[in-house]
């Protein structure tokens, strides 16, 4: 009975990408329409110039974005872990977590008024574009980065550190050479986290975004108005063929480590 439950949900999450992926072999205009085998939408996708601009925009935010939410909720993980009880410590935990719990409507809402303002104070920022979604998916993406962090360094105690410690190492030799490793694979984790939230993210990029910082979900989504096209069918294609590939190598890796 488990097995067929398994099954169903397995299905129902992945019965839609599937179908979207077949029909971007169809020869057919309209979508999810069979017109016959053809490769032609990927054709007319490596031309599409509006949709590879936003796929690499998107990109490049989301990679930039989880950089900077992995140094910031690195130290916040490691001074709600480390740093013990001190003064406003409930409110940082709380102002931390924040982003977990909030809708993105809130955030998205609260990060344009905080925008606006600052660009009556100080003149900057001069226009919502790049910078402010940056900084937005960031501030997003560090309340979850700091979770991880917060979780790996109360699990990992301080022995080795103390130890390295007592053998003679300075605290930055012992931050370098016994904390940092061990904070590797949540870092990581917490990075690849923090970049799916901000690649796959609408909500905030409609708030913080502008005219000349048009993200792929942004772009798809205006498009659902008139119906999914198939340049949209094949390029999930090719993301599907990306992250089966990209997990097959991390699968890889990791048997062999």
């Amino acid at each position: 009975m488990t097995r067929w439950v398994l099954a169903a949900g397995l299905a129902f999450l992945w019965a839609p990408i599937l179908l979207m992926a077949v029909f971007a072999f169809s020869d057919a205009r309209q979508p999810f329409v069979w017109g016959g085998f053809s490769w032609r939408w990927f054709a007319a996708l490596a031309e599409n110039e509006r949709l590879l601009g936003a796929a690499g925009l998107s990109l490049l935010l989301a990679a930039g974005a989880a950089t900077l939410a992995s140094l910031a909720g690195g130290a916040i993980g490691w001074v709600l872990a480390r740093h013990g009880a001190f003064r406003g410590r409930a409110l940082f935990a709380i102002l931390a977590a924040a982003p977990l719990v909030l809708p993105e409507v809130v955030t998205g809402l609260a990060l344009l008024l905080l925008f606006v303002a600052l660009q009556r104070l100080t003149g900057w920022p001069e226009g919502r574009g790049v910078m402010t979604l940056l900084l937005a998916h960031a501030a997003l993406g560090a309340g979850y980065v700091a979770v991880v962090v917060q979780g790996r360094l109360a699990g990992m105690g301080l022995a080795l550190e103390e130890a390295a410690a007592d053998l003679g190492a300075s605290p930055a030799m012992v931050f370098r050479s016994v904390t940092l490793p061990l904070l590797a694979p949540s870092l990581v984790a917490g990075w690849g986290l923090a970049f799916l939230l901000s690649f796959d993210d609408v909500v905030l990029a409609g708030f913080t975004g502008g005219p000349g910082a048009t993200t792929l979900p942004l772009l798809l989504f205006s498009q659902l108005r008139m119906g999914p096209t198939p340049e949209a069918h094949a390029l999930a294609v090719v993301w599907l063929v990306v992250a089966g590939l990209g997990l097959s190598l991390w699968g890889w890796l990791g048997q062999r480590r």
